[in-house]
């Protein structure tokens, strides 16, 4: 696909992920806790061209169950586009006209990251649960070794939403003079009880299902049951009350109501059954439990003596922070506390609480005042940067 045909169309066009293996033994990738991991695979896509100078690039940070392909096709027949392809194309807010932008699947991921499905070189079998846990920083560690790899020595902007932007924040503490910009949508600088409760209850479904197996499955029968009811459990999370019952209401799936059986399914029951079964065909549901746990203990008060101001005192980003009002797992007083830490660092901080009922999914929809935010930030960061 010619640049001329894919900006008509507005996407990338077709692209391939690549993949980037570092820390070979005897030179173990070291993780928070201590433990040692080698080697490490970063699955990654990038779309744009980096310039001269290498100053138009952008990281963007996926969400628990996202991976390295943000945007575009992986062929001309492929129907589906990248996670976040609303966002990153030609005009569009991450404009690869302009910027070079690029994704990578977490460590412990399972969409072409070593996680817990990956053959584990001492045993000659999948790692499961010895898979050594993994956390925020760990993430961000790894996607250092992946931008040093590319030869980028600063980065435009870090972005990303929910555990993206949890990512993102820490990328501005764990390597403050690599970040120009951070752009943190609809996430937190730790999660709620309510929301490590959720995820609790996911892992539990997985963990009863007869299939688990302690994690040892990947020769067996998988546990899709237990993943696929963790999957539902954590998508009624994703949206409003208002916009389920504006999407679903009380309708029935079809006309038979009344009957026993699947065709008395109401339209919200079938939705998440729906949810849940292309989960299990894309997702691991060990690499669920890995990152959800990892997601639980990110904690930038913690990690600072319980102090959040703390935790920005030597950041130098500029940062634009943005929530959405009808978010009660990311709810937008979190958002307003990372912004409060900052300004009283004396920091550079836009934030805006954008006005929706579509919940915490709303980053990854349609909106345009989302949209017009990030393209205008990154205008006036790459407009004015000196590096």
């Amino acid at each position: 696909m010619t640049k001329k045909e894919s900006a008509k169309k507005g996407t990338v066009g077709v692209v391939k992920t690549e993949y980037f293996t570092f820390s070979y033994p005897p030179d173990y990738f070291i993780l928070s806790n201590g433990s040692q991991i080698g080697p490490v695979t970063l699955a990654y896509e990038t779309y744009g061209v980096l310039n001269e100078n290498r100053s138009n690039a952008i990281l963007i940070l996926h969400a628990l169950s996202g991976s390295a392909h943000a945007a575009g096709f992986y062929s001309e027949k492929d129907k589906n586009t990248g996670w976040w392809d609303l966002y990153i194309g030609p005009g569009k807010a991450f404009d690869t006209e302009k910027y070079f932008v690029i994704c990578s699947n977490v460590l412990g991921g399972c969409s072409g990251s070593t996680g817990p499905a990956s053959i584990n070189p001492e045993t000659g079998r999948a790692y499961g649960m010895d898979f050594p846990m993994v956390t925020i920083a760990d993430m961000v560690n790894a996607q250092k070794k992946l931008i040093d790899h590319l030869g980028i020595k600063k980065l435009l902007a870090v972005a990303g939403g929910s555990m993206g932007g949890m990512q993102a924040l820490q990328w501005t503490i764990s390597y403050p003079d690599m970040v120009e910009s951070c752009i943190a949508i609809a996430t937190s600088a730790s999660l709620s009880a309510q929301g490590i409760a959720f995820n609790e209850v996911g892992r539990q479904a997985i963990f009863n299902d007869p299939h688990w197996n302690n994690g040892n499955y990947y020769n067996s029968r998988i546990p899709k049951a237990g993943l696929s009811l963790a999957r539902m459990i954590g998508h009624i999370t994703y949206m409003s009350e208002k916009h389920m019952h504006e999407k679903f209401g009380r309708k029935f799936q079809d006309s038979h109501q009344g009957k026993a059986g699947v065709s008395s399914e109401f339209m919200v029951e079938s939705y998440l059954k729906y949810q849940g079964i292309k989960f299990v065909e894309r997702f691991d549901a060990n690499s669920y439990i890995y990152i959800t746990r990892a997601i639980d203990h990110f904690d930038l008060k913690e990690d600072f003596g319980g102090s959040l101001t703390a935790a920005f005192e030597n950041v130098s980003a500029n940062y634009l922070v943005i929530s959405f009002t009808s978010d009660w797992l990311y709810p937008s007083s979190n958002s307003k506390e990372i912004v409060r830490a900052l300004r009283v660092n004396g920091k550079n901080v836009n934030y805006i609480d954008i006005e929706t009922d579509n919940g915490h999914d709303a980053f990854l929809l349609p909106n345009e005042i989302l949209e017009k935010n990030i393209k205008n930030f990154l205008k006036s960061e790459f407009k004015k940067s000196e590096f």
